[in-house]
């Protein structure tokens, strides 16, 4: 993980690129790494840590209908958390991030493991729907960290 988060850094510097990331389930995990690559100020913009449904709401401003009807971890709500954010920080790039780490907390429905990962560059967006085989709570958080840097890496 460590190569490509180093790349993805190099990438965005060259371009002059900046990054944006918001996350529920992972915590705080992808801007922790982003920023532990030196150099990383150049293009990290904001992290921000949207972990409950109050704080999608009154930060992110996704509408609590939303939340009501399709859930936080969704497509509807991973769509709005990174259009939002990008209004917020205008970075080039914005990353969203809602899912279900576990152990616990999953459904039939929703299952541990389901991560939705949003990326907005320019108009362009793009989300992610990933069903994460591991019920550990830290194997999916790192997951989707590496499953977004593959993304991002993709998009820039």
């Amino acid at each position: 993980m460590k190569n490509l988060t180093n790349k993805i850094v190099q990438k965005l510097v060259k371009k002059k690129f900046k990054i944006s990331f918001v996350e529920s389930c992972t915590g705080g995990l992808l801007s922790s790494s982003i920023t532990s690559v030196s150099g990383s100020s150049k293009i990290f913009d904001l992290g921000l840590i949207t972990y409950s449904n109050k704080a999608k709401t009154n930060i992110l401003k996704v509408p609590k209908k939303i939340i009501d009807k399709y859930g936080a971890v969704s497509k509807e709500c991973c769509l709005l958390m990174v259009k939002n954010l990008s209004k917020i920080s205008k970075a080039n790039i914005s990353v969203s991030i809602t899912g279900i780490a576990g152990p616990n907390g999953g459904t039939k429905l929703k299952p541990v493991g389901l991560v939705y990962v949003g990326i907005k560059k320019g108009k362009k967006i793009i989300i992610i729907k990933n069903l994460f085989k591991e019920k550990n709570r830290k194997a999916i958080q790192k997951a989707t960290v590496i499953s977004s840097f593959k993304a991002i890496n993709k998009i820039i």
